[in-house]
């Protein structure tokens, strides 16, 4: 999947991923430790999709340099628990950050939202990903050119379908904190991005998006096809390697097909 980097292009980096389990989280964990780093990578509440999705396709070695945790990020003192975890795990250095754990929740529409599903959704795409962050950037202002890399949404940019619009509003924040959090955090060396997938074939669409809907989309995309995580992987290596990025700070890349040209 990584050929086109360099097998040591991390070696000796320590990264951290959220929502590693499965999905684009897996995939981007999974190229990070094609490329030589050591990783501690936040599997979910519990390890039922890192077994399944994740560990699978790694090699021996790379499980040696892999480190799992668990977490329920939908807990409004869930990024601070990660945060502890995280920082046991790696010892206290932090070289690049993914925050890339979220979710919709499901297709809810604005009339029928309710307290407790926006307090799910907001705690899991939006507290956690600050809270996590602020718990780590001690251990990634000692790093040398550390990275912060999240994970917003093309809806972040043009709106979701119905129901969806608690999700593309927790991404837009996401996108715009982002940009902020790259010109406050600049003079300590630390880049800040963004990575924001298409119409991407994960369990994600596969939960929130028909059969038909997904076809119907496939064919607006210019290159006819829905997205996969291998397509997204390598947008979060390039912005977390500063052989790579080191001259970009408060961008969001999108990786769609064309879906969005921005």
């Amino acid at each position: 999947m990584m050929t086109g980097f360099d097998r040591a292009l991390f070696e000796g980096r320590s990264v951290v991923v959220t929502g590693a389990g499965r999905g684009i989280g897996a995939a981007v964990t999974a190229g990070f430790l094609a490329c030589g780093a050591r990783v501690v990578a936040h599997a979910g509440r519990d390890l039922t999709h890192a077994e399944t999705d994740l560990l699978p396709r790694l090699s021996d070695g790379e499980r040696a340099r892999l480190q799992l945790v668990t977490g329920d990020l939908a807990k409004p003192d869930g990024g601070e628990q990660l945060a502890a975890a995280v920082l046991a795990a790696a010892d206290d250095a932090v070289d690049v950050l993914v925050n890339n754990a979220g979710t919709m929740g499901g297709r809810v529409l604005a009339g029928d939202t309710t307290p407790g599903f926006y307090d799910e959704v907001l705690d899991l795409n939006i507290r956690q990903v600050v809270t996590l962050t602020a718990a780590l950037l001690p251990a990634l202002r000692r790093a040398s050119d550390a990275a912060i890399v999240n994970t917003v949404s093309i809806s972040a940019r043009q709106g979701g379908s119905a129901g969806s619009s608690l999700y593309s509003g927790t991404k837009a924040f996401v996108a715009a904190w982002s940009k902020s959090l790259a010109k406050e955090l600049a003079p300590d060396g630390i880049r800040v991005n963004a990575v924001s997938p298409g119409t991407i074939m994960t369990d994600f669409h596969r939960r929130y998006s028909s059969e038909e809907k997904l076809r119907a989309t496939a064919e607006t995309i210019p290159l006819k096809r829905l997205g996969t995580a291998e397509d997204c992987a390598p947008a979060y290596l390039f912005l977390a390697a500063p052989a790579l990025s080191g001259y970009l700070t408060g961008q969001v890349i999108e990786v769609n097909g064309g879906q969005l040209m921005a």
